[in-house]
């Protein structure tokens, strides 16, 4: 199992370079104390260490509940309910009564 780190924002970018800027938001951070979770990589590594002074890391164990959410798989979502034409007519039909009255 690849290994994960908990990055935790600890300073603002208020005054900082655009590139600091930038990698705080491709960590998916954006103010302080906010906190994410990445896979410790070559590229999340290389990013922690533009902006060392702005972040602090350590590594994630997931306790048993949280395993238990990440192997749950996500439920499917109920398709769009699709509007009648006789619900749109109806509307039509109230703007132009509406619009008559105000003439």
């Amino acid at each position: 199992m690849m290994q994960k780190l908990k990055i935790r924002q600890i300073r603002s970018v208020i005054d900082r370079p655009v590139p600091q800027k930038r990698t705080i938001e491709a960590l998916g951070l954006g103010r302080p104390n906010w906190e994410k979770i990445h896979n410790d990589t070559p590229q999340i590594r290389g990013m922690i260490n533009k902006i060392p002074h702005l972040v602090e890391v350590r590594e994630y164990k997931p306790t048993g509940e949280e395993k238990e959410k990440v192997k749950s798989s996500p439920k499917k979502k109920a398709p769009a309910k699709k509007v009648s034409s006789k619900t749109k007519t109806k509307k039509a039909a109230t703007k132009t009564k509406k619009e008559s009255k105000s003439k």
